[in-house]
């Protein structure tokens, strides 16, 4: 077996709450922004119907996690307080656990405090943290006490200033691993051991930043752990197709096939058939080896 095979072979399992979701078959992680102001979807589930509608759509093309979102973290998005947060978060929650409460559900947030209270009250299954402890440094010990799969992604900086002065010393793909790695050793002195690596893409990253991170992908693969790949309908598509994110999901879907290839366990997605349909494919590819 050569190098990159090995990178791609490991199989991982994450334990949600007493279920065991098997991720050497790529999963798909359906968004659902209760925001106002996301890049893509910004205001669009504000209304409880709406919010129903969006996720039974998304079960029904087969979504296997929905991950749901307070706060907008799109480059220059305006802060908004933990205050603010719970409140949208919280009556959702609410209403999805009613209607659905068999689904596993994420929670988009850096804040300790909205991960201790989506856990607790709602049983939450995961939480997603885009600053990887970095904005709350209550987050790992919090998560350690919650005892929940935890995704950590590389971001340089705030989404406020993320994409305002983008360098990295050296290699950018060696520097978010050896970044991941740090944090995996905290986790793992901590006694977090589901965790799940999302390396970033479009959170202080240049255009070609992400293509090489996408390019060599199988790498994180030495870190042992699952891989979360989150490039749904961003600038490092539609901006190098000079297109929008409403044109990009024919990119969207090129660069999931590659990312599938490069070993990405989960996708985190807008659209749930198209990503599903691509891991379809792969899969039949891949038994053919």
């Amino acid at each position: 077996m050569d190098k990159k095979a090995q990178y791609l072979s490991t199989a991982h399992s994450i334990n949600c709450n007493g279920r065991f979701i098997n991720t050497s078959s790529p999963l798909v992680m359906g968004i659902l922004n209760i925001t106002p102001d996301s890049f893509f979807d910004g205001g669009k589930y504000n209304d409880h119907k709406f919010v129903l509608k969006r996720i039974n759509g998304m079960l029904e093309e087969g979504a296997d996690i929905i991950d749901i979102g307070a706060y907008s973290s799109r480059p220059g998005a305006l802060d908004i307080t933990e205050k603010e947060e719970q409140e949208r978060l919280f009556s959702v929650l609410e209403l999805i656990r009613n209607q659905f409460p068999e689904i596993i559900l994420s929670v988009d947030t850096f804040r300790s405090g909205i991960a201790k209270g989506v856990v607790e009250t709602f049983q939450v299954d995961i939480i997603n943290d885009i600053s990887a402890g970095e904005m709350d440094d209550k987050m790992f010990s919090t998560i350690a006490k919650l005892n929940v799969p935890y995704v950590m992604m590389h971001m340089k900086g705030t989404p406020q200033n993320m994409q305002q002065n983008v360098r990295y010393k050296n290699d950018v793909v060696f520097e978010v691993i050896d970044y991941l790695a740090e944090k995996k050793k905290r986790l793992d002195l901590l006694g977090v051991h589901d965790v799940i690596i999302d390396p970033g893409f479009g959170f202080g990253k240049s255009l070609d930043h992400n293509y090489e991170l996408l390019n060599r992908l199988y790498e994180f693969r030495l870190l042992g752990l699952p891989i979360l790949v989150g490039i749904s309908r961003k600038s490092m598509i539609y901006k190098l197709l000079n297109s929008s994110p409403q044109e990009a999901l024919n990119g969207t879907t090129a660069l999931h096939m590659l990312a599938l290839e490069k070993g990405a366990n989960i996708l985190r997605v807008h659209d749930v058939k198209e990503a599903k349909e691509c891991i379809g494919l792969y899969e039949k590819l891949k038994s053919l080896h």
